[in-house]
Protein backbone atom coordinates (compact mmCIF):
# COMPACT_ATOMS: atom_id res chain seq x y z
CA UNK A 1 0.00 0.00 0.00
CA UNK A 2 1.15 3.54 -0.70
CA UNK A 3 -0.05 4.99 2.59
CA UNK A 4 1.60 4.76 5.97
CA UNK A 5 0.57 1.63 7.81
CA UNK A 6 -0.66 2.32 11.35
CA UNK A 7 -1.54 -1.25 12.39
CA UNK A 8 -2.16 -4.72 11.02
CA UNK A 9 -4.67 -7.44 11.93
CA UNK A 10 -4.10 -11.07 11.06
CA UNK A 11 -5.08 -14.50 12.31
CA UNK A 12 -2.39 -16.63 13.90
CA UNK A 13 -1.79 -20.13 12.52
CA UNK A 14 -3.12 -21.76 15.70
CA UNK A 15 -6.36 -19.81 15.68
CA UNK A 16 -6.86 -20.54 11.98
CA UNK A 17 -6.37 -24.28 12.49
CA UNK A 18 -8.70 -24.42 15.51
CA UNK A 19 -11.45 -22.37 13.79
CA UNK A 20 -11.28 -24.27 10.52
CA UNK A 21 -10.93 -27.60 12.33
CA UNK A 22 -14.06 -26.91 14.37
CA UNK A 23 -16.11 -26.22 11.25
CA UNK A 24 -14.63 -29.17 9.41
CA UNK A 25 -15.36 -31.43 12.40
CA UNK A 26 -18.94 -30.19 12.56
CA UNK A 27 -19.42 -30.87 8.86
CA UNK A 28 -17.96 -34.37 9.15
CA UNK A 29 -20.10 -35.15 12.21
CA UNK A 30 -23.29 -33.97 10.47
CA UNK A 31 -22.51 -36.07 7.39
CA UNK A 32 -21.71 -39.11 9.55
CA UNK A 33 -24.98 -38.80 11.48
CA UNK A 34 -26.93 -38.27 8.25
CA UNK A 35 -25.47 -41.39 6.66
CA UNK A 36 -25.61 -43.86 9.57
CA UNK A 37 -28.86 -42.83 11.26
CA UNK A 38 -32.12 -44.11 9.76
CA UNK A 39 -34.43 -41.12 9.33
CA UNK A 40 -38.22 -41.48 9.17
CA UNK A 41 -38.31 -38.74 6.56
CA UNK A 42 -35.83 -38.39 3.70
CA UNK A 43 -36.20 -34.58 3.87
CA UNK A 44 -34.52 -34.51 7.31
CA UNK A 45 -31.68 -36.64 6.05
CA UNK A 46 -31.25 -34.33 3.06
CA UNK A 47 -31.24 -31.29 5.34
CA UNK A 48 -28.59 -32.91 7.55
CA UNK A 49 -26.42 -33.66 4.51
CA UNK A 50 -26.88 -30.10 3.22
CA UNK A 51 -25.86 -28.65 6.60
CA UNK A 52 -22.80 -30.92 6.72
CA UNK A 53 -21.72 -29.88 3.24
CA UNK A 54 -22.33 -26.21 4.10
CA UNK A 55 -20.09 -26.52 7.18
CA UNK A 56 -17.34 -28.14 5.11
CA UNK A 57 -17.65 -25.39 2.48
CA UNK A 58 -17.54 -22.81 5.30
CA UNK A 59 -14.33 -24.30 6.66
CA UNK A 60 -12.70 -24.00 3.26
CA UNK A 61 -13.93 -20.41 2.88
CA UNK A 62 -12.63 -19.57 6.38
CA UNK A 63 -9.20 -21.02 5.55
CA UNK A 64 -8.92 -18.76 2.48
CA UNK A 65 -10.33 -15.69 4.26
CA UNK A 66 -8.11 -15.91 7.32
CA UNK A 67 -4.98 -15.88 5.16
CA UNK A 68 -5.78 -12.21 4.47
CA UNK A 69 -4.42 -9.46 6.73
CA UNK A 70 -6.21 -6.19 7.46
CA UNK A 71 -4.21 -2.98 7.33
CA UNK A 72 -5.15 0.26 9.07
CA UNK A 73 -3.82 3.41 7.39
CA UNK A 74 -4.57 7.12 7.66
CA UNK A 75 -7.19 6.60 4.93
CA UNK A 76 -9.06 3.68 6.49
CA UNK A 77 -9.12 -0.08 7.00
CA UNK A 78 -8.16 -2.24 4.02
CA UNK A 79 -7.41 -5.85 3.16
CA UNK A 80 -3.80 -6.52 2.19
CA UNK A 81 -4.97 -6.94 -1.42
CA UNK A 82 -6.35 -3.37 -1.42
CA UNK A 83 -10.05 -4.08 -0.87
CA UNK A 84 -11.73 -1.40 1.27
CA UNK A 85 -13.46 -2.34 4.53
CA UNK A 86 -14.11 1.22 5.73
CA UNK A 87 -12.70 4.63 4.87
CA UNK A 88 -11.97 6.89 7.87
CA UNK A 89 -14.08 9.68 6.33
CA UNK A 90 -17.07 7.32 6.39
CA UNK A 91 -16.57 6.05 9.98
CA UNK A 92 -19.10 7.45 12.43
CA UNK A 93 -18.21 5.36 15.49
CA UNK A 94 -16.13 2.40 16.64
CA UNK A 95 -17.81 0.16 19.23
CA UNK A 96 -16.00 -2.42 21.38
CA UNK A 97 -18.64 -2.64 24.09
CA UNK A 98 -19.60 -6.08 25.40
CA UNK A 99 -23.15 -5.73 24.09
CA UNK A 100 -22.24 -4.72 20.53
CA UNK A 101 -23.09 -7.32 17.91
CA UNK A 102 -19.49 -8.07 17.02
CA UNK A 103 -17.28 -11.10 16.49
CA UNK A 104 -15.22 -12.63 19.26
CA UNK A 105 -12.14 -10.53 20.15
CA UNK A 106 -13.29 -7.88 17.71
CA UNK A 107 -15.01 -4.56 17.27
CA UNK A 108 -17.82 -2.95 15.33
CA UNK A 109 -17.49 0.03 12.99
CA UNK A 110 -20.61 2.12 12.38
CA UNK A 111 -20.45 3.89 9.01
CA UNK A 112 -22.09 7.15 7.95
CA UNK A 113 -23.00 5.82 4.50
CA UNK A 114 -23.79 2.16 3.75
CA UNK A 115 -21.38 0.06 1.74
CA UNK A 116 -21.97 -3.17 -0.23
CA UNK A 117 -22.35 -6.40 1.70
CA UNK A 118 -19.20 -8.48 2.07
CA UNK A 119 -18.01 -11.34 4.25
CA UNK A 120 -14.70 -13.01 5.03
CA UNK A 121 -15.57 -15.86 7.43
CA UNK A 122 -13.57 -15.69 10.62
CA UNK A 123 -12.12 -12.26 9.84
CA UNK A 124 -14.75 -9.60 9.06
CA UNK A 125 -18.20 -8.93 7.65
CA UNK A 126 -20.02 -5.84 6.38
CA UNK A 127 -23.71 -5.24 5.89
CA UNK A 128 -25.19 -1.80 5.34
CA UNK A 129 -23.66 0.66 7.80
CA UNK A 130 -21.97 -1.97 9.99
CA UNK A 131 -18.54 -3.49 9.64
CA UNK A 132 -17.54 -6.14 12.21
CA UNK A 133 -13.90 -7.15 12.54
CA UNK A 134 -12.69 -10.15 14.54
CA UNK A 135 -13.36 -13.84 14.96
CA UNK A 136 -10.20 -15.92 14.80
CA UNK A 137 -8.09 -12.82 15.43
CA UNK A 138 -6.43 -12.10 18.75
CA UNK A 139 -7.93 -9.46 21.03
CA UNK A 140 -4.41 -8.14 21.59
CA UNK A 141 -4.21 -7.32 17.88
CA UNK A 142 -7.72 -5.96 17.30
CA UNK A 143 -7.97 -3.78 20.42
CA UNK A 144 -5.18 -1.35 19.38
CA UNK A 145 -6.72 -1.00 15.91
CA UNK A 146 -10.09 -0.14 17.44
CA UNK A 147 -8.42 2.34 19.82
CA UNK A 148 -6.51 4.05 17.00
CA UNK A 149 -9.67 4.32 14.91
CA UNK A 150 -11.61 5.71 17.88
CA UNK A 151 -8.95 8.35 18.48
CA UNK A 152 -8.84 9.31 14.79
CA UNK A 153 -12.63 9.68 14.66
CA UNK A 154 -12.67 11.83 17.81
CA UNK A 155 -9.82 13.97 16.49
CA UNK A 156 -11.56 14.38 13.13
CA UNK A 157 -14.84 15.36 14.78
CA UNK A 158 -13.08 17.91 17.00
CA UNK A 159 -14.03 16.27 20.30
CA UNK A 160 -10.41 15.57 21.16
CA UNK A 161 -7.04 17.22 20.60
CA UNK A 162 -3.94 15.09 20.07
Amino acid sequence: MDQNELARIGASAGRRVIGVGALLGLGALLLYVALVTPFANVIWQGAMIACGLAAIWGSQAMWRATSIELILTEEGLFEDNGAVLALMDNVEKVDRSPFAMKPSNGFLIILREPMPRAWRPGLWWRTGKRVAVGGVTSGGVTKPVADIMTLRVKQRDGSMEL
